[in-house]
């Protein structure tokens, strides 16, 4: 949260309080929750963590005959809720994806599928917008994907959620649905996805790995709003 004070780190109270706190990742490396610094605060939310790595899976949706493989998309990407995100009019279509995003609590040697709930800070929402059309000169996904705020990310870290639950995905914009499906139509399960791609690269506390699109994505056009609805989570992101 951005506060007159500067950045800082809250937890949302049951009734809706936003509560300053200490560090989360020192607390989960401790095995600890953290604890609050202060009654409440006032401020505007931004992105809940700051990625140094931003993971994307990749072919992880019905229909994909090759086997999922991860990306990397730039952290300078990810905004906050809220923050108006100006689509690029040179470069096709604009695609918004809603996907569930792990944020990482800890180094993740050791990572395995088994026990990889316990490298897991919690999960947010994330709308993984991107130029799809740019694949035909850009099968990288450098151009198609690195839009100025093409990750809004939020609005907040659930710690609550296990990376087993069936979680509803909704992608609306302006108030339409245009996509409906479930986390439980991932062929390649979220722990599945963290071994993959801990079994290459070793990532750290506040990393985020997006765990893909399972026909949760649609066309968008410059101005309009786009909700992104994980679980109970909701992600607004306006657009220009």
């Amino acid at each position: 949260m951005i506060t007159p004070d500067g950045a800082r780190t809250v937890r949302v109270a049951d009734d809706g309080r936003y509560v300053p706190i200490a560090d989360p990742y020192v607390a989960f490396a401790a095995g600890t929750e953290p604890q609050d610094a202060a009654v409440e605060i006032q401020g505007e939310l931004t992105a809940p963590c700051s990625p140094t790595v931003v993971v994307g899976i990749a072919q992880n949706g019905p229909d994909h005959a090759s086997p999922v493989q991860a990306w990397l998309k730039s952290p300078r990407t990810v905004v906050g809720p809220g923050a108006v995100v100006p689509l690029r009019r040179d470069a096709g279509r604009t695609v918004a994806e809603a996907e569930v995003a792990v944020v990482i609590g800890r180094d993740t040697s050791g990572l395995t599928a088994e026990n990889a709930h316990e490298y897991v800070l919690g999960v947010t929402a994330v709308n993984d917008l991107s130029s799809p059309d740019r694949a035909v000169v850009d099968p990288r996904n450098f151009e198609s994907k690195s839009g100025e705020g093409y990750t809004p990310l939020g609005p907040w870290i659930d710690s609550a959620l296990s990376l087993d639950d069936d979680l509803p995905m909704v992608l609306r914009a302006d108030g339409e649905a245009r996509a409906v499906t479930s986390t439980g139509r991932l062929p390649m399960t979220p722990r599945a996805c963290l071994a993959y791609v801990a079994a290459w690269t070793t990532l750290g506390p506040g990393d985020v790995v997006m765990m893909g699109a399972p026909y949760s994505q649609a066309a968008v056009q410059p101005g309009e709003t786009i909700d992104v609805i994980v679980g109970e989570l909701r992600l607004t992101t306006p657009t220009s």
